[in-house]
């Protein structure tokens, strides 16, 4: 098999895909070939963050004298394009042949096909150019790691939230009783006036502090990139004007300062797989939200949160030609369309089912889910695909982290849908990856916390002293 030509069809294949290729076959085939071949060169990355961290993965390729070097390129741009939203980073080294290292250099500047990706990392996230370094390996920065304290701070009276796409969830805990929680439907994404935000949020909170006797501090969860409490980069407030957007990225220290204490707001997948931590009591957690986007989070086999982006949503995990296009970074294959209700608006129609127009998207997802409740085949069908993705997803992702549970959370995952998800996602690693079946345990929380778990964990995120 030629690598990067011809993708390895795995022995599952989702109900409503059949042209579903996953990228830890396609990956796996390029490295068996390489070891074949005997003469693989080595091939480093290095990603550097704002604050100096830096992050290395090492990998073999093709030799340049050898038939298949062209597929080095396919595979490295891949490669490079899940560790950027893995780990993040402003300057990015290529050690290893020039080549590489030039066509990544073009696919990710502001003009290449990853234009996307290079002005997100550079200008929206760190502040600074987005940077591609082509060097001998030798050239390459050490590994550099900054961990930060984990959570799990319940003393005193706390509230917790988290900030979906379609609701909002809060949590008014007591020394690590929750006392108060509720759902609120809200539509962030389409709002161009910052102050809808503030008051949606900002009521929500004063709901839960009526059930405390006070409030010690606030911790929050939403999907996107937070940077000390400000908003950098976030789904949620793509609608407001860049004119307002300072109003949005000091949305969250005007709450605290309005709240009169303390708030701490960071990724909704780091606290996804706090959550997990705190429910288990365990480590090397890889959490998962299937929501209205894919969010993940890690906490290290040390107990550490590393620092890194961890935005899976846009890493790839189908290679496929035909693969489905993410409507906001223009690439195909990414984990949002496999792994949250995107995946399930996209599958609907394949499984016959006419979602109606004019719906907000939590009203979509319910109208789909209703399908599943009552029973219907060809809903199953759309939780059956999600799982057979995750299944090697999984697989994947366990090339880049060190996974001992992974922790399934998220609105798509409410009901039987969450059920058929584990099934299916179990039974591909059964059968493909045995040895992964072996070390990984899945988690799927009790239906209360699966709804409200991210906001009762966000709660504990400010370490107050004592607490």
């Amino acid at each position: 098999m030629k690598p990067g030509v011809n993708f390895a069809i795995p022995a599952i294949l989702p109900p409503l895909d059949r042209g579903f290729r996953p990228a830890v076959l396609a990956d796996s085939a390029f490295k068996h070939a390489v070891a074949e071949a005997g003469s693989g060169l080595p091939l480093v990355f290095a990603l550097e963050r704002a604050d100096g961290a830096v992050a290395r993965y090492e990998t073999r390729v093709f030799p340049e004298d050898h038939p298949f070097v062209t597929a080095n390129l396919a595979y490295a741009e891949r490669l490079f394009k899940f560790l950027l939203w893995q780990c993040g980073g402003w300057r990015a080294y290529v050690g290893g042949p020039k080549r590489i290292g030039e066509w990544i250099r073009e696919c990710y500047s502001p003009t290449g096909t990853r234009a996307f990706d290079c002005r997100f990392m550079g200008t929206e996230v760190y502040e600074r150019p987005f940077t591609v370094l082509p060097c001998a390996i030798t050239d390459l920065p050490a590994e550099k790691e900054s961990d930060s304290t984990l959570g799990r701070h319940l003393g005193g009276c706390r509230i917790g939230f988290d900030l979906g796409a379609s609701d909002r969830k809060v949590a008014a805990v007591i020394d690590g009783k929750v006392v108060f929680s509720e759902e609120v439907v809200w539509e962030p994404g389409v709002q161009s006036d910052p102050d809808y935000h503030y008051r949606e949020i900002i009521a929500g909170l004063r709901k839960a502090a009526s059930f405390l006797p006070r409030v010690d501090a606030i911790g929050g969860s939403a999907a996107g990139v937070y940077v000390d409490n400000r908003v950098r980069v976030a789904s949620l407030f793509r609608a407001v004007p860049a004119e307002r957007y300072t109003l949005v990225r000091n949305l969250f220290t005007r709450i605290s300062d309005e709240m009169g204490a303390p708030l701490v707001i960071v990724n909704d997948g780091d606290v996804a797989a706090l959550a997990g931590a705190m429910s288990l009591e365990a480590n090397g957690i890889l959490g998962i939200a299937l929501g209205s986007s894919e969010a993940a989070g890690y906490v290290s086999p040390t107990g550490t949160i590393t620092g890194q982006l961890n935005e899976l949503a846009f890493s790839p995990i189908d290679y496929s030609p035909q693969a489905p296009l993410d409507e906001w970074s223009g690439d195909r294959g990414c984990g949002v369309q496999y792994l949250s209700q995107q995946a399930i608006f996209r599958l609907a129609p394949q499984a016959g089912i006419v979602i109606p127009q004019g719906l907000t998207p939590a009203d979509r997802l319910r109208f789909v889910q209703e399908s599943l409740k009552r029973g219907e085949e060809r809903a199953a069908k759309i939780w059956q695909s999600i799982g057979v993705y995750l299944g090697y997803a999984i697989a994947h992702y366990a090339s880049f982290y060190e996974i001992d549970h992974l922790l399934i959370l998220g609105r798509c995952t409410s009901g039987r849908g969450g059920e058929l998800i584990m099934e299916r996602a179990n039974t591909v690693l059964r059968t493909e990856f045995p040895e992964l079946n072996e070390r990984i345990e899945l988690h799927l929380p009790d239906e209360k916390s699966r709804r409200v778990g991210q906001a009762i964990a966000a709660a504990s995120l400010p370490n107050l002293e004592g607490s």
